[in-house]
């Protein structure tokens, strides 16, 4: 039995001690330099019309949240993307779901003022729910203005933890 019992832990041992060539672990050091580089400036369109849609769109800050609604006496998130472009000639379908199967997507590094982000804000579910459009954009930074529903159309920053996690995908329409 003490035999039986010395085999077993030496093979327990010995296959608990292999080594495998696949499992090789790599660390590299990286040596950082200080930059002398400036902070990002933000990335810049040259599309007077995505300007104009963005500069409408900031028109409606403040307005109180209203389920369907496209005007100053409320709106929700794809009434403020539907009216803004409209301003500028630019249809767009009126639901968020909808809005994001138009235009084309876009890689989120690449974001510029204009593009729309799509987010599915419900638990548990990556169904688009809601839309914002961009206000600016730089590495790592982006602000995006949309309609709220506790606090109306305002502007916040992707980074929020909230928004983050619920991001879905960016579209650019023109």
């Amino acid at each position: 039995m003490k035999k039986i019992a010395l085999i077993l832990i030496l093979v327990i041992f010995a296959t608990g001690c292999k080594s495998s060539k696949n499992k090789r672990v790599v660390t590299k050091k990286t040596r950082t330099t200080k930059s002398t580089t400036k902070t990002p400036t933000p990335k810049t369109t040259n599309n007077k019309t995505a300007e104009d849609v963005v500069d409408y769109a900031k028109t409606f800050e403040g307005v109180r949240y209203k389920y369907g609604g496209t005007t100053k006496k409320g709106m929700d998130c794809s009434g403020l993307v539907y009216t803004a472009f409209k301003k500028e000639d630019i249809s767009l379908p009126r639901t968020a779901r909808d809005m994001a199967k138009t235009g084309n997507w876009v890689d989120l590094k690449e974001v510029e003022q204009g593009d729309l982000l799509f987010f599915a804000t419900k638990k548990n579910s990556r169904t688009v729910n809601h839309v914002g459009i961009v206000t600016s954009s730089r590495i790592g930074h982006v602000e995006f203005i949309h309609s709220s529903t506790s606090k109306g159309v305002i502007i916040s920053n992707l980074a929020e933890r909230y928004w983050y996690f619920a991001f879905v995908q960016a579209r650019r329409i023109m």
